[in-house]
């Protein structure tokens, strides 16, 4: 099992007292991690210190067994990281098009364009519509596409399902469920964990900035004493970060 990204005792927040503590964990090759928890846990902090976007941080992240250490997030970028945010994932006054044409970290530009359209044939189909005229399932679409251009191994998403329908949900983990495929592991925060861990490989619980558990997917939704206080039961939805 080739490790992708490694966490190593990783301590982060935006204070002197760090909202994430003592964080170890892995993503492996082509495969998807879903981080679950209580609200407030740490869950969208701790995403967004493997991004580089926090200003207090210690321990180590390493990406594919090069150290991410002090490194910037454009840096991190052309390492092979991907990010999709909750929020403002996309340019609302731009085109589809003109959303993929901006990307940097891009070597042959026009050729990754032709795939993303071909990955997501509705974004060829309006690809000279403003993104902020786009349906909620579409934008998430585009926002993954802006993500893929720079050849990612990882993607980090956090909670690609906020504010989405159910029926959109499932548009949007269909295209979380691809990625793999195209060469790509996941590590991903979604309030609908249960839905999230159902198709992930692996999953960690996190409860006040620490990890309680961490194990094979299947083996948490099982674990009912764990399912009640941090999933959810089926059917219900899991809160936010």
């Amino acid at each position: 099992m080739k490790k992708i990204l490694t966490l190593e005792n990783v301590c982060a927040g935006y204070g002197d007292v760090p909202i994430v503590n003592g964080i170890d964990m892995f993503v492996a090759e082509k495969e998807i991690v879903t981080i679950a928890g209580t609200n407030g846990a740490g869950k969208s902090t701790l995403i967004k210190a493997v991004m580089g976007l926090l200003p207090k941080l210690t321990g180590r992240i390493e990406l594919n067994g090069a150290s991410l250490q002090d490194q910037p997030v454009r840096r991190r970028v052309f390492q092979g990281i991907g990010y999709v945010p909750q929020v403002n994932n996309v340019f609302g006054t731009l085109t589809v098009m003109e959303n993929l044409q901006v990307v940097e970290a891009v070597d042959d530009r026009k050729a990754m364009i032709d795939r993303m359209l071909s990955l997501f044939p509705v974004l060829a189909e309006r690809r000279r519509t403003q993104a902020e005229n786009l349906s909620g399932g579409e934008r998430q679409q585009l926002a993954f596409a802006r993500a893929l251009m720079s050849k990612p191994s990882l993607m980090l998403l956090d909670e690609p399902s906020a504010a989405l329908s159910p029926a959109l949900t499932e548009q949007v983990f269909d295209e979380v469920k691809k990625l793999p495929r195209l060469g790509v592991a996941v590590l991903m925060v979604e309030q609908r964990a249960r839905q999230a861990l159902e198709f992930s490989d692996r999953g960690y619980i996190l409860d006040s900035g620490r990890i309680v558990l961490a194990d094979a997917a299947q083996s948490l939704l099982q674990n009912q004493e764990m399912a009640d206080l941090y999933i959810g039961r089926s059917g219900a939805r899991s809160g936010r970060s």
